[in-house]
């Protein structure tokens, strides 16, 4: 029985992963800040929860030791993380060192942390949540797309690095999810000198957001990245997004941008 440890599983993608993973005979160790409150996952068979923040070495390090020491872990998702809109100029660097911490540094320390062990298996595979975000932009959402980008690169880099150990790496990029992302996970800040541009993008956002796809539709593109054996490194999830990107690379930058202004502001 394989097993499959996944960052941020206490709501959305992630916990739709770690329930789907389960049904489908997997061993499931799902991590989250505060695992004490979860009510849902804590009740199935072949599920540990284990308590994990991105942004704590020292806790990473003990986490990783101990899903190791439980038996064993074949597939890493790192799923963990959050949105930050807004103009740059009315972010904090809190603010903004908190998304780049969490997105970004949060996915390279789990990685880094979990390959000596895959290493010495000669086996294993990493699987990040980006986004389509990581592939095409929208408006104010410049330090978010800053660590989905970020993570694109870095793992077509670790693409090349881990395929000499034996190691593979993927990204999921879904589109919209129908998940409480945007009330939950979602930091946001603005200035009265934005608030009409702001407010005409998040209305159209909301209207993009009626094609969303359900977390449990992207889980299923997380399992067939996990299972289908491929040595492919980007899963473009979601209709709208799968169409977006298709829109970008046929028509290129210029044009696409172009479509997005017009689209969102």
């Amino acid at each position: 029985m394989k097993t499959i440890f996944i960052t941020g599983a206490s709501s959305g993608l992630g916990k739709a992963a770690a329930k789907l993973f389960q049904n489908r005979g997997w061993n499931v160790i799902a991590t989250m800040r505060n695992p004490e409150k979860e009510e849902e996952l804590n009740h199935l068979e072949s599920v540990v929860l284990l308590p994990l923040d991105v942004t704590n070495v020292e806790l990473i390090d003990k986490t990783v030791r101990t899903a190791i020491d439980l038996g064993g872990v074949d597939v890493v998702f790192n799923n963990a993380g959050y949105g930050l809109i807004g103009p740059l100029e009315a972010l904090t660097d809190e603010q903004i060192t908190r998304e780049l911490d969490t997105n970004l540094l949060g996915t390279i320390r789990v990685t880094k942390a979990f390959i000596p062990y895959f290493r010495e298996k000669k086996s294993g595979l990493f699987i990040s949540t980006t986004s389509i975000g990581g592939l095409i932009s929208f408006p104010f959402g410049s330090t978010y797309h800053a660590t989905k980008w970020a993570l694109e690169g870095w793992s077509e880099s670790m693409w090349f690095e881990l395929g000499q150990l034996g190691i593979g790496i993927k990204t999921v990029s879904p589109g919209g999810i129908q998940t409480d992302f945007i009330s939950r996970s979602l930091d946001f800040s603005s200035t009265p000198d934005y608030d009409s541009l702001i407010g005409t993008m998040m209305e159209n956002t909301s209207k993009m957001m009626e094609m969303a796809s359900t977390a449990e539709q992207m889980a299923e593109v997380v399992y067939e990245a996990a299972t289908d054996g491929k040595n492919q490194l980007r899963y473009v999830a979601g209709a709208d997004a799968k169409e977006l990107y298709r829109k970008r690379l046929e028509e290129g930058d210029e044009a696409f941008m172009r479509y997005m202004k017009e689209s969102f502001l």
